[in-house]
């Protein structure tokens, strides 16, 4: 493998004259089976041989000992080359050389995990209760981005109880009470209702496994809140256009972003689901396309637009990367993976900032509500936009009757006669 990227057979034997070569080996055939560059390759190779010589020079002569000199070489490495440069620039330098040393050492080691970031437990109590996830799986039959949020709020709750020096089970009304009144002022109130919401579920299960002796569930409060109190983050349909022209569709990845902004403010789809689509949702022959395993369960199927569909085929014939996989949309950099809804959301963001459209919070969720609004002016029931859009109750709906601007208008502008 080290043939097709040294055009010199003196470049292949230096690299086969190192003792870890093997390993280097083994991580250049996964850089070319993961559709990493030649350049990114060349870059990487030489980097790998001084840290084989670094490490055999500070006293390892085998791979499981290589770990322990990953970071003195990153700091002389950067010692010897990142003089001059600002902190940015050094933190910058010295990911670019950690990061293929210890993609070669997950290869070359088993076990060899690497200094990302710590790893989260699953569940934080797993002590006190190892089967509460599996009984949110079995009997309330949750989903699994449900169980992630639950994941989330537990871990909050955990670190409260360690940085105050309280058990589980000496939980009590006061604790329960700190915690909100600490945790709430930090976060959205949405975040804060699903927060309590989480613990009211949590400390029932602990009472019916007699963990604790006393059920709190009850006494858990939800933030007060009203009704259709929000506004949906709505935009003008020539801002979604003007969003939708930012985007240049000359390369690759612009062809990529381009389709997936279409889809979202076209179908007003969420980011989960844009990333999920795949080659097997599409029904060229019929022009029509599924969106499967949508929040509220249900699959909806879409008549597919002749230029969201001019769009997807641009992208896959002339932008979409070599694979396997069978997701449309291909993150766009090595190692080649689908895109994460976190990705579109963010890519969703990039555009409306470029645009220099203004909004509250920025992301793809504006352009669902901005078709949600597009749908309305066009004098469409809630009803057919609940569905639509993927809705299972009307009321998740009825929120966006705040945004039919022009009929609110008549009804403020007129006499009142006809509202009576």
């Amino acid at each position: 493998m080290l043939e097709n990227y040294y055009v010199r057979p003196a470049s292949v034997d230096r690299i086969r004259a190192s003792w870890i070569a093997p390993a280097i080996e083994q991580y250049v055939n996964w850089m070319a089976e993961h559709g990493y560059t030649p350049r990114s390759v060349l870059h990487r190779v030489p980097v790998l041989v001084e840290f084989g010589e670094f490490a055999k020079t500070h006293g390892a002569n085998e791979l499981a000992q290589l770990s322990d000199h990953v970071e003195p070489f990153v700091q002389a490495w950067i010692r010897r080359r990142g003089r001059g440069r600002c902190a940015s620039r050094r933190s910058r330098l010295a990911h670019e050389i950690r990061n293929p040393v210890c993609q070669m050492l997950q290869l070359a080691i088993d076990g060899y995990v690497g200094p990302g970031r710590p790893h989260k437990p699953e569940n934080p109590f797993e002590r006190q209760a190892p089967e509460f996830l599996a009984y949110l799986v079995e009997e309330k039959g949750l989903r699994p981005r449900t169980i992630y949020q639950y994941r989330f709020h537990l871990r909050q709750f955990a670190t409260y109880l360690d940085r105050n020096g309280i058990g589980l089970r000496a939980v009590s009304p006061t604790v329960i009470s700190g915690f909100i009144t600490e945790y709430g002022p930090r976060v959205a109130w949405t975040t804060l209702r699903n927060a309590c919401g989480t613990l009211r579920v949590f400390l029932r299960y602990l009472y019916r496994e007699g963990v604790v002796s006393r059920d709190l569930s009850s006494l858990v409060e939800f933030p007060q809140s009203y009704r259709y109190a929000g506004i949906p983050r709505s935009i003008a349909w020539d801002q979604v256009e003007r969003i939708l022209a930012s985007v240049d569709r000359r390369s690759p990845c612009g062809k990529r972003d381009y389709a997936m902004l279409l889809l979202l403010a076209t179908y007003g789809l969420r980011a989960c689901e844009v990333s999920a689509l795949s080659l097997d949702d599409v029904d060229w022959r019929n022009e029509r396309f599924r969106i499967r395993d949508r929040k509220a369960g249900n699959t909806t199927t879409y008549p597919l637009s002749a230029v969201a569909g001019a769009a997807i085929v641009d992208y896959l014939k002339n932008g979409r990367p070599a694979t396997t996989h069978r997701e449309v949309f291909m993150r766009m950099t090595a190692p080649l993976a689908p895109i994460q809804s976190a990705a579109v959301v963010s890519r969703a963001a990039y555009f409306i900032r470029k645009a220099g459209v203004s909004v509250p919070r920025t992301g793809s969720h504006v352009l669902r509500h901005s078709c949600v609004q597009h749908l309305l002016n066009a004098h469409f029931s809630l009803k057919h936009i609940g569905d639509y859009i993927g809705h299972r109750n009307i009321s998740s709906t009825q929120i966006y009757g705040k945004i039919a601007i022009e009929e609110l208008r008549s009804v403020a502008q007129g006499d009142g006669e006809d509202v009576l």
